[in-house]
């Protein structure tokens, strides 16, 4: 009789291990370290959507030119532009304290909409609107958070020493009627005198609602009717003509235009440091 060995029973396979319960509060910590996880992930998904936005608009830049946005030039002037336009329609361009700027031309003559620097000691302008070419960073934070819109659409110009807002030039073709940009009071008129020539005028008007203050409106040939002591009102009231200076300097505003870039330019003052006439 042959005897067989026989093999003990090794353990079952498919049994599924038993892993000893959490200790006290380990659920909720296991809940916290996967609520750090999610936050983290997130954290990441806005990073890299931050990241190709703002690679997106370095390629448009670059593609564009020059690092500057691309330019939409105002249309040739046509033939009925050419005939007068009447007063323009209450609009504010820019303000600077309870002061407001209204546009002192006409809209449809209006070529574009400049701020510079101006070395005279003029007050900086708070700009109604949005900034047409605005740099980079901006961009990129009016893309992510929004913001950045609105009209009029204007540029920061280069040039003068003081605070780069304090020059408004409003673009208009020379010969463009100028109209009072605030309610007031005309307290001077002034030749403009450039290597010894006569340009134009420039005409002070002290506003009603802001006595302490003078709004300068220059790079004009100013209406002979006026005379200081006049009343003059915003959009209704016209000062005189765009002059044309472009034979006698660059103007910063023709690289948005299709023109010289002729305009006419507006400061604000304290009424103590202007002198005038």
């Amino acid at each position: 009789m042959t005897t067989t060995d026989l093999k003990a029973e090794s353990g079952s396979g498919t049994v599924t291990p038993m892993y000893p319960p959490l200790a006290p509060g380990g659920a909720a910590r296991l809940r916290r370290r996967r609520a750090v996880r999610e936050a983290r992930r997130r954290q990441l998904a806005v990073l890299i959507v931050i990241a190709l936005v703002a690679l997106a608009l370095l390629l448009v830049t670059a593609f564009a030119g020059g690092g500057h946005p691309a330019v939409a030039l105002s249309a040739p002037a046509s033939a009925t532009r050419l005939l007068p336009a009447g007063p323009p329609k209450p609009e504010i361009l820019a303000r600077v304290g309870t002061l407001s700027l209204q546009l002192p031309v006409n809209g449809t003559r209006l070529t574009a909409i400049g701020y510079a620097g101006s070395s005279d000691g003029a007050l900086a302008l708070d700009p109604v609107g949005a900034q047409a070419n605005e740099g980079l960073l901006k961009r990129v934070f009016h893309a992510i958070v929004g913001g950045g819109g609105g009209s009029p659409r204007w540029y920061q110009l280069s040039g003068g020493t003081g605070p780069s807002t304090s020059a408004l030039d409003v673009g208009a073709t020379p010969g463009t009627d100028v109209y009072a940009p605030v309610d007031g009071t005309i307290v001077g008129i002034e030749n403009v005198v450039l290597n010894g020539q006569t340009w134009g005028q420039r005409i002070d008007i002290q506003p009603t609602g802001a006595p302490s203050l003078v709004v300068s409106v220059s790079q004009l040939r100013a209406d002979p009717s006026l005379a200081v002591g006049n009343t003059v009102t915003a959009s209704a009231s016209k000062l005189g003509r765009v002059l044309d200076f472009s034979k006698v300097e660059r103007q910063a505003l023709a690289r948005y235009t299709n023109d010289a870039g002729n305009h006419v330019s507006l400061e604000v003052h304290p009424a103590a440091t202007l002198q005038t006439p």
